[in-house]
This record gives C-alpha cells, structure tokens and sequence, in this order.
C-alpha cells in the first residue's frame, strides 16, 4: 500500500436509519437543521443515496451534551426572575 494512502484520515459513514438510530429526531428536523447549519451536512452519494460522516455526528451528539442548553418548548413564554 502507498504511503499517501496509509496517512489518510479513514471516514466511516452511516445512512439514513443509522442516523435516524442515532438521533431520535425526525427526518424532517434533521434537515431544518442541517439547512440552519445546526448539524453535520449529508454527503450526496448517488441521485438515490446520502450519507452522514459518523465522526461529526458524533462530535455534534458530544456538543450537545456538554453545552447544556436547554430547547425552548414551542407556546412556553419564558418568565424572567
């Protein structure tokens, strides 16, 4: 094997059910918010395939985790105190 290619960066990449495994959000969320730029961009494969690099999946799962915000919930009016 070439040299070049053993110092590559090696990609795994899950489809749709893996990710949808993954995040329990809808198809439909997950895309607002890859449009919003809130979640990792789907790699076009084929006409008919895409794709999600695990890696920034994950990363995006662990950011979530350790940012500790919490979602607003729709028609709740936050009160100040």
């Amino acid at each position: 094997m070439d040299d070049e290619l053993r110092t590559l960066p090696r990609k795994t990449l899950i489809n749709r059910k893996t990710l949808l495994a993954m995040i329990p959000l809808s198809e439909r969320a997950i895309f607002n918010m890859e449009k919003r730029g809130d979640f990792p961009c789907r790699i076009v494969l084929t006409s008919r395939n895409v794709a999600w690099d695990l890696a920034e999946v994950e990363e995006w799962i662990e950011s979530r985790k350790q940012s500790g915000e919490q979602a607003d919930r729709p028609g709740v009016t936050a009160v100040a105190r």
